[in-house]
């Protein structure tokens, strides 16, 4: 264990040690709910700072974490949620006030419903920005309309003078996705370039927005993936996992976890499995997650499946997993695969780190900066199923596998420090300090005579 935060510590980023401390301001007394809308301040150097927190509705994780790391520095957050993202974490928290714009999402309600709720929201929402008393809005993911959220939602924020960041997950989505456009990379200029500042996870992904959409480099900062601590992590153990999907002890079991899309390069996976199996029955694959976009993706997946004769070594799960549900997955798997052919980083590996779950993983992207080599897991050939075969080989006759409860344990105290949401949050706040600084005269500033 030693060694391996030696080595995490060799290979800092430089955001790790670009700001200093943090000093936290507490209100004056006991903070409740209602006395968060009324009596904060958004102006560094009165006794407390507000942000709001558009999330899009979703992705709890990262929302969560980002709200809990924030108000531990003593921020008060407007956090602009959805039924999804309404628990206990963020209603039983003094310093949030959440703001429920987006209600429900259900994927299942009539065209007129969704219509509705969606124009509902928009309206919502502009009416918040109008009257809300943040100065600083912080969004982590558009709404449903990317176009008008990139152009002129982002101008309705300017025009109410609201400093604007943004946390940037995937720079250009439709290249990811072999569906990109003109339209696309123009809006996409235009919120970016509309931003007083950025956030991203990846040196890759700040030369993309430097290179490609004309960002200034001092306007993003690269900040860590903060450790997905949303999923339940019970005390439930890997042979009670195995044993509730059915899985025998001395087979080798491998995971896929997340959206099945083409850049995810499951098939390159799948390949690899029934070259293992050709070689050894004892291999299992779990494939848990929704298809993304096009169905046909999967489907030519089924189909190859059914093809090569390895379906009774497969346990799918193809639909949306929720997060009380993805335990058992993780703690029966032996290594988390990511296949995949195009991406800059992924929440799938830092969730599997989260459980202690070493991954063999594509060398595309930042991944192989995330993983240690023969300590948290593997790296192979992007795209290359017979490369990919051997490091799992590799994988299953090593000795991290072999020590694997042990290693488990390591890799999990790990990824707490490397992705600690304390580092994302005191990048975060010093950008915050900054931007609502920069606009203040000299006598009203912190240590002003």
């Amino acid at each position: 264990m030693s060694a391996m935060l030696e080595i995490s510590r060799l290979r800092q980023p430089a955001f790790a040690q670009s700001y200093g401390e943090l000093v936290r301001t507490e209100g004056r007394g006991q903070i409740t709910q209602s006395s968060v809308v009324d009596n904060r301040s958004s102006v560094i150097g009165h006794p407390v700072l507000s942000v709001a927190l558009l999330t899009g509705g979703g992705d709890k994780p990262y929302a969560l974490g980002l709200a809990a790391a924030l108000t531990s520095q003593g921020i008060f957050v407007d956090f602009i949620g959805s039924d999804d993202l309404s628990v206990p974490d963020v209603l039983n928290d003094p310093r949030v006030n959440f703001l429920n714009l987006r209600g429900n999402q259900r994927p299942d309600a009539s065209p007129f419903s969704k219509a509705r709720r969606v124009l509902k929201y928009y309206i919502q929402l502009v009416s918040y920005a109008a009257t809300a008393q943040p100065k600083l809005f912080h969004l982590l993911w558009n709404n449903k309309f990317e176009f008008f959220d990139r152009t002129l939602l982002m101008l309705c924020y300017r025009m109410l003078r609201k400093k604007v960041t943004l946390t940037v997950h995937n720079v250009n989505a439709g290249k990811r996705d072999l569906n990109d456009s003109f339209l696309n990379r123009l809006s996409l200029g235009i919120q970016y370039n509309l931003c007083h500042h950025i956030f991203v996870h990846t040196e890759g992904m700040k030369s993309e927005l430097v290179s490609e959409f004309a960002v200034a480099a001092d306007k993003v900062s690269v900040i860590p993936f903060g450790i997905n601590n949303t999923v339940p992590n019970t005390d439930l153990t890997s042979g009670e996992a195995k044993r509730m999907l059915g899985i025998a002890d001395s087979d080798k079991t491998l995971l896929f976890f997340g959206n099945i899309a083409p850049y995810k390069g499951l098939e390159y996976l799948v390949s690899a499995f029934t070259q293992l199996l050709n070689k050894d029955r004892s291999y299992r694959l779990i494939i848990v997650g929704r298809p993304k976009g096009s169905e046909g993706y999967w489907k030519q997946i089924h189909d190859r499946i059914a093809r090569s004769g390895i379906r009774d070594r497969i346990i799918q799960r193809i639909e949306f997993i929720p997060d009380e549900e993805a335990e058992v997955y993780f703690k029966a798997a032996d290594v988390l695969i990511l296949p995949y052919a195009h991406v800059f980083q992924s929440g799938v590996l830092f969730l599997g780190y989260s459980f202690g779950l070493p991954a063999i993983a594509a060398d595309v992207g930042n991944l192989k900066e995330e993983i240690i080599e023969g300590q948290t897991g593997f790296v192979f050939k992007p795209q290359d199923s017979a490369d990919l075969a051997r490091k799992i080989g590799q994988y299953f006759n090593g000795e991290l596998f072999r020590n694997l409860e042990t290693r488990r344990a390591e890799i999990k105290g790990y990824a707490n420090e490397q992705y600690s949401w304390d580092k994302v949050a005191a990048i975060t706040t010093a950008i915050y300090s900054t931007l609502l600084t920069s606009d203040l005269p000299s006598s009203v500033l912190p240590g002003a005579p």
